[in-house]
């Protein structure tokens, strides 16, 4: 590096050495910092690293020990204070605890929104590394030639999955992607051999292929710089990834609480002497950059600077309760980084309008025909997912589109799940469209982690970034059989997944409307297909063309009656019609289609004109969706009711693999016109 740029080292180093003093002797004792994370002895190595992404669209994912690296790329000081004093200046507004940092891309790196899980920052930031290759390739974009994606932890983090996972994809697909891992030789109190045997992930990893491994001492200023700048140099020319393996003293606790009484007096004095600091002013007096008396000049002067801005965060008002209420979903403001939008992009037009009159089509057609017209109207989507390639999907809904569409657009992925969301929220975080497919509702499980963070990151960055994807799952049992593994319906958990819409259509021409929407939508969005349904006549219409859209939020009356309202979706809408159809009755029939937003309004209208209702649904009863719906009809319409609102729906038991067995869980058609009758005689 030049001088300059050591000077800005410098500056990051010392700085983030006083935030983290001033936090753990002012403002932790007085209170007013409740989560407290230091980074000392970790600031060279981070601020080394920081000079060496300028990119423009390079991409950094941190942990909560990296606040050095964010200071280097673009976060005030106030800033840096204001986070974990919660106040209405901070990045988050007050939403998320300090050290979990995000930070729109400034001075040349975007660092994308931070996890508090331990592991989680990995599988987001290969998918970026593979947004960095898709842009430069099929966008035939020039600006993100050369971009690189570096994800910063600790030793501890190479234990998780999300790191595994990463890592298999990075290699496989050869990423532009740094691992960057900072090694204090501790996770809280628990040494960093249980993480990896011998403690040293660099050496343990020296067989792997397709990845550069550098060992590095993150104390020494030249080594440090030598080291860092080739690797991700290295990474930006070859396209290739490189893990970092960064040894560095951790001198603190793990947190503010943290007493450090597991380590032994001499390791405390080994860590002191290691630091970072010291060797850094050594550097600049043998340099001649700065003697004794101008590195006190210049250190004075950053701590003015630092506890200034300190003072103007403490200046800062509380953020308006309410502010915490928003953000949720898109609410009209355009993030930062995120999808179409924050790129500037429209989606396509289309009209709305629907085709009447053509041939009936199965629903795994009309999900390949809207995938297919998506993909050929705009360039950015991606499709991807086990067996999505060559195979065509497990259920036939890719089938060919690889072929037409290119093994950049429609590829298949490693089994992970983990790695398959996480890939899709860098993606989209990096200006893609990803539509990841998850063969069937339980396989998504592994993935919870990378779930739960999609769907905060718009509310937790305060509207800086979202993570608009499309996750198509097929749900439920076949029309052959069932079992615990394959036939899980599950949409009860989406419902509860702060931050996601749910579709879940009952026949083809809805989920083409549906899919377009959610595909062209600004949230994350989980699709629903059943597998009972996706080839039967029950799910067949006419293909309604490729402008049908159909808004998340409006249900369908498929059948109007005075006698009753039942509200069902997916494959329930059917035995609800058949039922009906059994009985002769005047009873109406909506079918919700989405379950977050769901239509409120017209169920509440309907059940005020019928005065009874019953919600079948294939979720499990306790706590399914159709006790929100329930719930919500008896506060708003008890006046209305002439009998309880019912609820059919299987029992808490798994869907059983035998068919007789099968019939005894799921609600027959024969259950629901037995509880349709008692309702009407109630």
């Amino acid at each position: 590096m030049t001088k300059n740029e050591w000077m800005d080292v410098a500056r990051t180093v010392i700085a983030s050495r006083f935030i983290d003093t001033i936090e753990e002797t002012e403002l932790v004792p007085a209170g007013k910092v409740t989560y407290q994370f230091s980074a000392k002895g970790h600031e060279l190595a981070q601020a080394i690293l920081g000079q060496a992404l300028r990119q423009g669209n390079d991409c950094a994912t941190v942990y909560y020990r990296s606040r050095p690296l964010v200071l280097a790329a673009g976060m005030t000081y106030e800033e840096a204070f204001a986070g974990p004093l919660a106040l209405s200046g901070s990045r988050s507004g007050g939403r998320d605890i300090g050290v979990v940092h995000h930070l729109p891309n400034t001075r040349g790196v975007t660092v994308l929104p931070a996890s508090g899980d331990v592991g989680a920052q990995y599988t987001p930031c290969v998918g970026w590394a593979q947004a960095i290759t898709y842009r430069t390739r099929v966008m035939q974009d020039e600006s993100w030639a050369g971009a690189v994606a570096v994800a910063l932890g600790g030793d501890g983090s190479t234990a998780t999955s999300g790191f595994w996972a990463a890592l298999n994809i990075a290699t496989t697909v050869r990423l532009p992607m740094v691992f960057f891992i900072e090694d204090n030789h501790f996770g809280i109190s628990v040494p960093s051999t249980f993480q990896t045997p011998g403690g040293n992930i660099a050496e343990n990893l020296g067989a792997f292929r397709n990845l550069r491994i550098v060992d590095v001492d993150g104390t020494s200023p030249e080594e440090a710089d030598r080291l860092i700048t080739k690797t991700v140099e290295h990474v930006r020319s070859s396209q290739g990834p490189a893990l970092i393996r960064v040894r560095v003293p951790r001198i603190c606790g793990h947190s503010g609480a943290d007493n450090q009484s597991y380590k032994t007096q001499e390791q405390k004095a080994e860590e002191l002497a290691r630091d970072p600091i010291g060797k850094l002013k050594e550097f600049f007096a043998r340099k001649k950059y700065m003697d004794d008396g101008a590195w006190s000049t210049f250190t004075h002067e950053i701590e003015q600077e630092v506890r200034a801005a300190c003072e103007a965060a403490l200046a800062q008002t509380q953020p308006l309760p309410e502010a915490s209420l928003t953000k949720a979903f898109y609410d009209g403001t355009m993030p930062r980084h995120g999808g179409l939008m924050a790129d500037g992009v429209e989606p396509p037009i289309s009209s709305g309008d629907k085709v009447e009159d053509g041939p009936r089509v199965n629903l795994i057609e009309a999900v390949k025909r809207t995938l297919d017209n998506e993909l050929s109207r705009n360039n950015r989507v991606v499709v991807f997912g086990e067996d999505v390639g060559v195979k065509g999907g497990v259920h036939g809904a890719t089938v060919d589109l690889q072929i037409k569409h290119g093994v950049d657009r429609v590829f298949d992925t490693s089994l992970s799940e983990e790695g398959i969301i996480g890939r899709a929220v860098g993606m989209a975080m990096a200006g893609l469209v990803p539509v990841p497919e998850i063969q069937f509702r339980k396989y998504l499980d592994p993935a919870t982690e990378q779930i739960n963070d999609a769907g905060t990151i718009r509310w937790r960055t305060n509207g800086d970034f979202a993570a608009p994807m499309v996750v198509r799952i097929p749900v439920g049992f076949s029309k052959r059989t069932g079992d615990p593994w394959h036939s899980v319906s599950g949409e009860a958990i989406f419902a509860h997944t702060i931050g996601w819409r749910v579709a879940m259509p009952s026949n083809a021409q809805d989920a083409v409307g549906l899919l377009r929407t959610a595909m062209r939508g600004n949230d994350p969005t989980f699709f629903l297909e059943h597998r009972a349904i996706q080839d039967t006549a029950s799910g067949r219409g006419v293909y309604p063309g490729d402008d049908y859209l159909i808004p998340f939020g409006v249900a369908n009356i498929l059948r109007a009656g005075t006698r009753a309202t039942i509200v069902a979706w997916g494959e329930m809408v059917h035995r609800a019609k058949s039922a009906v159809e059994l009985m002769g009755a005047d009873i109406e029939i909506i079918d919700l289609r989405t379950i977050i937003p769901w239509d409120t309004e017209t169920v509440i209208s309907s059940v005020k004109r019928t005065s009874r209702c019953m919600v079948l649904h294939e979720d499990t009863i306790t706590c399914g969706f159709g006790a929100e719906i329930a719930a919500t009809i008896t506060q708003r319409c008890f006046q209305y009711l002439d009998a309880p609102v019912v609820r059919i729906a299987p029992p808490d038991i798994p869907i059983p693999y035998n068919k007789g067995m099968m019939d005894a869980v799921i609600p027959t058609i024969e259950r629901v016109a037995s509880e349709l009758e008692i309702l009407l005689a109630y």
